[in-house]
């Protein structure tokens, strides 16, 4: 991928939204080459929808001009499948990420049991354990918060899934942290978990706790006080 002027911050690091786009991009991608993408997915009312991303950076992508990602498809158990990425700047590993998706029925938004979704699964083997597999956060919701930020939906955040984009979320995640804290610091690991889709015109409150000097906990709600999505950032 090039990274090109817009994609970068004042401190020449790859904004975050930016590098979840390439992600998902690069995931379409394989996933349409393999048979189980949207092209399979859309005539049967099926979407993937991204449960939880758990990233390990050696060194966060910053005044790079372009970055490789390699991604592997892991497999699937009962209702998850799993897919890895790997970052590299020429041949520097910069990071590891971990995902974890469902199927989901667009009429119904209810999960299914991925088997149950494709027709043939030759290309989605099932999930097996490696011992350098990353590991997921148990993240649970901030019983207090020290600032927030409320943001309304809009029209271009929406995606062909009819929900906002899961690159909008670490955007509306990391914006009330302190102007100064993002200019000096770089994620060094990163938890989200989604729990709800956000619709257009929904409005969205950013709530953010400082755990210590080098974490922080997100929690987006809407205005009915569910639980959209959760993050834990570890920075340096």
């Amino acid at each position: 991928f090039e990274i090109k002027y817009s994609d970068k911050d004042q401190t020449l690091s790859l904004k975050p939204f930016v590098l979840f786009n390439f992600l998902q991009d690069i995931a379409v991608k394989n996933a349409e080459d393999l048979g189980f993408g949207y092209s399979y997915m859309t005539p049967r009312h099926l979407g993937w929808y991204l449960i939880k991303y758990r990233m390990e950076f050696k060194k966060y992508p910053t005044d790079m001009e372009e970055i490789k990602i390699r991604t592997v498809s892991r497999g699937y158990n009962k209702i998850f499948a799993y897919r890895d990425f790997e970052l590299y700047s020429e041949n520097e590993l910069l990071g590891r990420i971990s995902s974890l998706w469902a199927v989901v029925n667009l009429d119904t938004k209810a999960m299914m049991p991925i088997a149950s979704a494709f027709e043939d699964l030759t290309n989605l083997k099932p999930y097996e354990k490696a011992d350098d597999d990353l590991i997921f956060s148990k993240l649970k919701s901030i019983e207090k918060f020290d600032c927030e930020k409320e943001f309304e939906v809009r029209y271009d955040d929406i995606d062909t899934n009819g929900h906002a984009n899961n690159g909008n979320y670490i955007i509306w995640a990391l914006e009330p942290i302190d102007f100064n804290y993002r200019k000096i610091h770089t994620i060094k690991t990163l938890d989200l978990m989604f729990k709800k889709e956000a619709k257009f015109g929904e409005k969205i409150i950013s709530q953010i706790f400082y755990k210590d000097d080098y974490t922080t906990l997100h929690t987006l709600k809407n205005l009915q006080n569910e639980e959209l999505c959760l993050v834990e950032c570890c920075w340096e």
